[in-house]
């Protein structure tokens, strides 16, 4: 028997392949699903389930597409909601063969009413692992408030009342020498504090996770309510399109894998309205680039700040890249339900700044040297930290101004058009999001920070608040 995991880092997600006796499950998978077809071709087997243990809301699953080219079917939990394409909508503890192993449901709500966990039982019929999804993460739970968005009688306190039930009648009397692979990491969304490790032992997160620490379920439901915010807005557009199903992958990437020329990308945006996102490195970015184009650097957690900073999945985007990877960016877009890609630029940036025909805007960036001799000369200049409250508030510079990337639009409320700021993140990833977003809006009197507040702490020239450990990451 085989088990793999793979994580795609960008996502916090964690994917898994499972064969036995030349019959393959894929747990979760991506939208792009011919690595999981070729990875079993190549082992010489069939794929023949697809298990989805609920209806994501951070990325677009390939279901679908998968079972289309393979044959597979696709398995959920227990759910009364229609599907838009065939489904096994299982019972709990319903059983399905694969090869010579079995993988058991475990109805697990509370995340999603639907989430449900897969016991993996191995050829000689002992249980092995357990596919948590969203239900247990290393360190954490999911976070239950999000279904609200979709089925509105739900709340966040009775999701997170069903959670209770579910990891103590349900996972916590499973046997201690369990591996728990879960479907996301730290980075994701989906929990508030989760750890680097992407995989554990049951009997290790019973000791350490502190939502199955012994505790009254009231308890437990402030514990896993608090600290939370608002999720990104394009969650609940994701639910609906792995509920309701999509368009194949495949004619995605065939209408937006499609060059222009400056000339034919200027009409483009000119006659469409399409957002123009330009996913090069953001020093890069900022040394040149196409007048009100936003910076979001396909090198970074890229499609979790696209889902962020542009809240209609049916917006027309127009990319700027790096020559040779803009089918990577429209490939990623898609994984979060961004399908609307009118094409690319030919030749990127460079074919651009070359034509004559074409102005070229450009953002002010700094190193931290240089933002202190700005400071001494005048100790009232405004600083703006635009990373999580949670960051902020764990350690700063002292006089920043807080004004998350996350909720950019109530941000931008705290910006004066008439004054300067001087903005970091945490290394110059974010800010220049923030920064190229403003200005498309009119902003012009922003000057970014090179390498963010980790630069600025190094260097010891300015003055920090004292650390304080984090409740949330969110």
């Amino acid at each position: 028997m085989k088990i793999e995991q793979i994580y795609t880092g960008c996502l916090a997600q964690g994917a898994y392949y499972i064969e036995s006796d030349g019959e393959a499950a894929i747990i979760d998978p991506l939208r792009e699903v011919q690595p999981y077809i070729e990875k079993a071709a190549r082992r010489n087997a069939k794929i023949k389930y697809v298990f989805e243990t609920h209806f994501h809301a951070d990325f677009v699953s390939g279901h679908q597409d998968l079972a289309a080219k393979t044959g597979a079917k696709i398995v959920f939990g227990p759910t009364g909601m229609k599907t838009g394409f065939d489904a096994v909508i299982a019972e709990d503890n319903q059983e399905f063969k694969l090869g010579k192993a079995k993988i058991r449901v475990i109805h697990t709500p509370g995340h999603t009413m639907e989430s449900s966990c897969y016991l993996l039982y191995n050829e000689e019929g002992k249980a092995e692992a357990i596919f948590t999804g969203d239900t247990l993460f290393i360190g954490d739970v999911g976070r239950p408030d999000l279904a609200q968005k979709v089925i509105a009688e739900l709340t966040q306190e009775k999701l997170a009342a069903h959670l209770y039930d579910s990891l103590r009648n349900k996972i916590m009397p499973l046997a201690d020498d369990l591996i728990v692979y879960p479907a996301h990491g730290a980075g994701s969304a989906c929990g508030k504090n989760m750890s680097k490790e992407t995989s554990d032992t049951l009997g290790n997160q019973k000791k350490t996770n502190y939502a199955l620490q012994p505790m009254t379920k009231e308890a437990f439901i402030k514990e896993v309510l608090s600290g939370l915010t608002p999720p990104p807005a394009y969650f609940p557009q994701n639910v609906l399109m792995n509920i309701q199903g999509y368009d194949s992958i495949d004619e995605v990437l065939e209408r937006g894998i499609h060059p222009l020329t400056p000339e034919e990308f200027e009409v483009a945006a000119n006659e469409t309205g399409a957002m123009i996102l330009d996913t090069r490195d953001p020093q890069t970015f900022a040394k040149g680039f196409i007048p009100n184009s936003i910076n979001i650097g396909i090198d970074g957690s890229f499609a979790v700040w696209v889902g962020a900073m542009i809240p209609d999945l049916k917006q027309e985007i127009l990319v700027v890249a790096e020559e040779g990877r803009e089918e990577e960016v429209v490939t990623r877009l898609a994984r979060v339900g961004y399908d609307y890609c009118l094409g690319y630029l030919k030749g990127g940036f460079a074919s651009w700044k070359n034509s004559p025909m074409h102005e070229v805007d450009s953002i002010t960036s700094i190193t931290v040297d240089e933002l202190d001799k700005i400071k001494k000369g005048d100790p009232e200049i405004h600083i703006l930290d635009v990373r999580k409250n949670s960051e902020f508030l764990s350690e700063h510079v002292l006089d920043a101004e807080n004004a998350p990337l996350d909720y950019i639009n109530d941000s931008m409320l705290k910006v004066d058009k008439n004054k300067t700021y001087h903005v970091h993140c945490a290394g110059g990833y974010r800010s220049m999001i923030f920064n190229s977003a403003l200005r498309a809006r009119g902003y012009d009197n922003l000057i970014d920070v090179a390498g963010g507040f980790q630069a600025i702490k190094e260097s010891g020239k300015f003055q920090v608040s004292d650390y304080v450990c984090p409740t949330t990451l969110l």
